[in-house]
């Protein structure tokens, strides 16, 4: 088989000539691993950061396949990195969602962390002033609301008004790159959960997101995407040969990352998405609602890809302050098929019949609701107990128009 080429050139300067996709295996035979962004930057494209004083922005998903930190894999490359940056949830990964926290000096390498979710949200100017590159390698989980690619985005943007070259090591999307479904944000919902308007799954790395990002706000920053060598768009997390690190404390599997997209729009409502127990995003409950009724309804939708399940869980000590230690009824939500499956339109069917079904016990926190759908049409349409079809449909246009546009940034076949 002919092996393609695609040649990443972003500002002028070849990063990498990347095999696409399993072209290097042979017929039956499974992909090789693919090399995540970082462990190309350490060795093939080092260059980039010769002789530069280096931010790194990361947190625990920030390492080789090997479980190196990325901080330790720079510096063994001979890279000068002088300071770290953490987002949401820290350096570590175990700060609760939505907590801030301040700045620390990290254990091994005694390099300075700045928290980018504090007081600050971007790199200060005068911290920027000590270097001459920032290099970005967290790993996304491909749905609008995660923040990491917000912080990415303001890191970039500090980067450009610093004039300092900004490199992202991109990782896998690991819910795949070929589905792009859910909202668009309108712009003016924008927010730390929804910084460009995007669908709810976008279907791009984090790489490629910066590379779009860029151009359409005209930033014109020094960025290099530095690929994941050997990643196609149709391949999932547990394909890559890519350890899975959960990437927050309530994202422990990649079924959770699959669900995400959709049933993170209940942290919006007074339901509970599972927030305390061992299986987050991937069960919704309340304890007024009748479990095998909903089951029944849902099931007579005949939804594609998900299977839905009656479930009891009584949620521990929830980060989301929702009833903790009181025993909830609801749903659990199986993929059948990933393929097919829609988690936006199987969470506006899930919202539509737990509204119905629950009368007068439901209620909205309206908005975090509207800042995570990216507009407040799908509440009113949802209150106007318009038909699931009908309120999927009205979000065709825009997702044609976005599918077209992204084109010009995809990096990966």
């Amino acid at each position: 088989m002919e092996r393609r080429q695609l040649n990443i050139s972003i500002q002028g300067l070849l990063v990498l000539s990347l095999p696409l996709g399993s072209a290097c295996s042979g017929p039956g035979e499974p992909p090789p691993p693919v090399r995540p962004g970082i462990e190309v930057l350490a060795t093939d494209s080092v260059h980039l950061l010769d002789g530069l004083r280096v931010g790194l922005v990361t947190n625990h998903t920030g390492r080789t396949r090997d479980g190196t930190p990325s901080a330790v894999a720079l510096r063994r490359a001979g890279v000068d990195v002088v300071a770290l940056f953490a987002p949401e949830h820290g350096l570590g990964g175990q700060v609760t969602g939505g907590e801030s926290f301040g700045d620390e000096t990290e254990e091994v390498t005694a390099l300075p962390v700045y928290s980018l979710y504090g007081e600050r949200r971007s790199p200060d100017p005068a911290i920027l002033q000590e270097l001459d590159a920032l290099v970005f390698d967290v790993q996304d989980i491909g749905a609008r609301y995660y923040t990491y690619v917000s912080t990415m985005i303001a890191s970039m943007e500090a980067a450009a008004g610093a004039d300092i070259r900004f490199v992202v090591a991109d990782r896998p999307n690991p819910i795949g790159g070929l589905l792009v479904q859910g909202n668009v944000l309108d712009p003016e919902f924008a927010s730390f959960v929804g910084p460009y308007p995007v669908p709810m799954r976008h279907g791009m790395t984090t790489g490629e997101l910066a590379r779009l990002v860029d151009a359409e706000r005209g930033l014109e920053a020094d960025l290099h995407v530095v690929p994941a060598y050997g990643w196609s768009r149709g391949s999932w997390a547990d394909e890559t040969g890519i350890p899975w690190i959960a990437t927050s404390p309530n994202m422990p599997t990649l079924e959770s990352a699959i669900h995400y997209p959709g049933t993170c729009l209940f942290e919006g409502t007074n339901v509970s998405v599972g927030r305390g127990t061992d299986r987050p995003f991937q069960q919704l409950g309340a304890p007024w609602l009748d479990s095998e009724a909903l089951v029944q309804a849902l099931g007579r939708l005949e939804l594609p890809g998900v299977r839905f399940e009656s479930v009891r869980f009584t949620p521990i000590e929830p980060d989301d302050g929702k009833y903790g230690g009181i025993e909830v009824q609801g749903v659990r939500l199986h993929v059948t098929d990933r393929e097919t499956y829609d988690p936006t339109a199987t969470a506006v069917a899930l919202l539509s019949e737990m509204r119905r079904q629950s009368g007068q016990h439901w209620a909205w926190r309206e908005s975090t609701f509207d800042r995570l759908a990216g507009t407040d049409r799908l509440r009113h349409a949802i209150e106007a107990d318009e038909p699931v079809e009908l309120i999927v449909s009205h979000r065709e246009g825009r997702l044609g128009e976005f599918r077209q546009l992204r084109t010009g940034y995809l990096i990966y076949e």
